[in-house]
């Protein structure tokens, strides 16, 4: 998803055991809370609980 390109922001790139959750900033808090609000508008709700979704799989990733 294009969300993920903001990992290219990172310096280094990549970092194997770096939580993605809060640390870019299409994956920050704020960011989440702005995908949450997408849901409440027909236009945006598809794309919004697509986000969401990676959000949740990305969190998984971090803290389980």
């Amino acid at each position: 998803m294009l969300v993920d390109l903001d990992h290219l922001l990172a310096n280094p790139i990549f970092q194997k055991n770096r939580c993605s959750i809060n640390f870019h900033p299409l994956h920050s808090y704020v960011a989440i809370g702005i995908y949450f609000a997408g849901i409440l508008f027909k236009k945006t709700r598809i794309l919004a609980f697509a986000l969401l979704f990676h959000m949740l799989t990305d969190f998984i990733d971090c803290y389980l």
